[in-house]
């Protein structure tokens, strides 16, 4: 269960990295949170999301996400996710629902944001953790549907623009 877990993880952090750095290419301009006023606007430096996620994330037992190396944690990129998974990442079902029904709103309508692409993604990532920390088959069941959702909004979103109507989808 921990290398698919940490298999999860890295494909997340994956896809962050390609779609941030796509994301730079189409725009022109780099993407540094250094130069938002609150830092949280703007998506971190891919390399650096990365090594943060890579560095692996745990789940308190007040049901926070946070970064397992101590030291990264107090880097400045460290405590923007710190904020990110605290304030901009549901920690319970009924708080994803929501943030997923937010999402299938905005299916006609422009590719999301970076930084709702970027909450997006901590969400989904956030979901891998609580299905392998749930205690009850049940709990664990609506996690994983609340993943296979968030995937497909993943899908749809990076689709948008390219696939002319013909979304792709994760469901057989």
């Amino acid at each position: 269960m921990a290398s698919t877990l940490q298999f999860l993880v890295c494909l997340v952090a994956t896809i962050y990295l390609l779609w941030v750095t796509a994301t730079q290419h189409h725009a022109g301009q780099p993407t540094d949170s250094a130069s938002v006023r609150d830092g949280l606007q703007e998506p971190e430096d891919p390399e650096v999301m990365f090594e943060l996620l890579w560095s692996g994330l745990e789940l308190d037992v007040m049901g926070q996400l946070r970064l397992q190396d101590e030291e990264l944690a107090s880097t400045r990129p460290g405590r923007r996710l710190r904020l990110l998974l605290r304030d901009h990442v549901p920690s319970d079902l009924e708080s994803a629902g929501q943030h997923l029904q937010r999402l299938q709103d905005l299916h006609n309508g422009p590719p999301l944001s970076p930084r709702d692409f970027e909450h997006l993604l901590l969400t989904t990532l956030s979901c891998i953790y609580r299905v392998h920390a749930a205690n009850e088959t049940e709990e664990s069941g609506r996690w994983v549907q609340v993943f296979t959702y968030l995937a497909q909004e993943t899908l749809w979103d990076l689709c948008k623009g390219f696939c002319k109507g013909q979304f792709p989808s994760v469901w057989p």
